[in-house]
């Protein structure tokens, strides 16, 4: 079952998934803060073992503006799903956490036991998923048969082979990839890169991508490990990709350069995130098979065949 407002994606997914999957995949159009509603899904279409977390507002630089809309929505679906889940049972609460947590640049690559120091975050959008987490560690300290698995993701992007599922954001895309697909598509003038005077390599910001089938078979991976107790992984590559790098690939897959330009820095961003997911290839078995190349042609593959996205 999907539980989701529609508020950033389109009741088309559902159906997508479906000819994805050969499963019949039920929708419930509903906000995940709202005790009533998950209590009503759980009614209809329960009993369920498991949660997957992933209902958040998600834009580092959109938080710094709306820190009050962040929080809210951020933690408020937490505790509806918490609420809502452990009084029906559940065992295992999987959250969909941030690379974003940790707080000291010093620590690359980043490992689970890095600094992760509320004050030190940079932005609403990281603290309120740092806030989710300590949340849920003391929930799980009073709940000892419940599973919590923290999956702290690092910059997903990419879409699926068939082309069927993709990002499709409402509005102008908060994040990079989706952003330079709409420029390759033509229904964005130019691609902007937020600082080009990072110390890195060639000056801009270096991000761990990671592809989002990777990322869904590490929730498949989470929950097939589960155990009771409190556990946390980061599910990234690895292997840090400049704005530049990537924006070179994307080119490569279109077959042409395409219309950029420099801008200021972004409020809230780091020069610089990426991680040691060595722990989740240990306890989990699982280690991400794809890199940018593939990322960047699976959008490219995914906005071809959705020009307007799930519009289309």
């Amino acid at each position: 079952m999907l539980l989701d407002n529609l508020d950033n994606t389109s009741d088309v997914v559902a159906s997508r998934i479906e000819q994805i999957t050969g499963t019949p995949v039920a929708l419930v159009v509903g906000d995940a803060a709202d005790d009533e509603v998950v209590g009503a899904a759980f009614a209809e279409h329960g009993p369920f073992e498991a949660i997957i977390h992933f209902a958040a507002h998600k834009a580092v630089g959109e938080s710094t503006q709306k820190p009050l809309e962040y929080y809210a929505n951020n933690l408020d679906s937490t505790f509806a799903l918490l609420r809502v889940g452990l009084a029906n049972g559940i065992r295992s609460f999987v959250f969909s956490s941030t690379g974003t947590v940790y707080s000291n640049p010093a620590d690359l690559p980043f490992r689970e036991t890095g600094t992760r120091d509320l004050v030190e975050l940079s932005n609403p959008y990281s603290k309120s998923k740092l806030i989710n987490e300590v949340i849920l560690a003391d929930v799980q300290k009073v709940n000892p048969e419940l599973n919590v698995t923290l999956l702290r993701y690092f910059n997903p992007v990419g879409a699926h082979e068939s082309g069927l599922i993709g990002e499709d954001p409402q509005g102008i895309p908060n994040n990079l990839m989706p952003f330079v697909a709409r420029v390759a598509v033509g229904s964005l003038p130019e691609i902007n890169v937020f600082g080009d005077d990072y110390d890195t390599p060639d000056g801009t910001g270096l991000r761990d991508y990671i592809h989002v089938v990777d990322l869904a078979e590490g929730h498949v991976a989470a929950l097939e490990k589960a155990q009771p107790g409190l556990a946390s992984y980061n599910l990234g590559t690895g292997r840090p990709v400049s704005v530049l790098e990537l924006i070179a690939s994307f080119e490569k897959a279109v077959g042409r350069e395409l219309p950029k330009v420099i801008a200021p820095r972004r409020p809230g961003d780091m020069a610089a995130t990426y991680c040691d997911p060595a722990k989740a290839e240990s306890e989990l078995g699982w280690k991400a098979r794809f890199g940018i190349d593939d990322m960047t042609s699976s959008v490219w593959n995914w906005q071809q065949k959705n020009p307007r996205g799930y519009a289309s």
